[in-house]
């Protein structure tokens, strides 16, 4: 997945190019996971930089205001 993030024209900084899509959101569950759970390595910078991105959007801040942070298998 790190070597999808900037890959082709070395620009994208979304999954499926240089635009916010429905692929971001649904890939963005697997690397929250992958970041909470011990044992697994989302270290790289660009999956990184892609949570930060996400986490970012003011639609994602407003839905965790509306209806609160979630906890995935804690």
């Amino acid at each position: 997945m790190e070597e999808t993030l900037g890959s082709g024209w070395g620009k994208n900084l979304w999954f499926v190019g240089s635009e916010f899509t429905v692929a971001d959101i649904q890939l963005s569950f697997p690397l929250e996971m992958a970041a909470l759970r011990a044992g697994l390595d989302i270290s790289q910078p660009k999956l990184m930089g892609f949570l930060d991105r996400i986490h970012a959007r003011p639609a994602y801040r407003r839905a965790l205001e509306r209806g609160r942070a979630y906890e995935l298998l804690n």
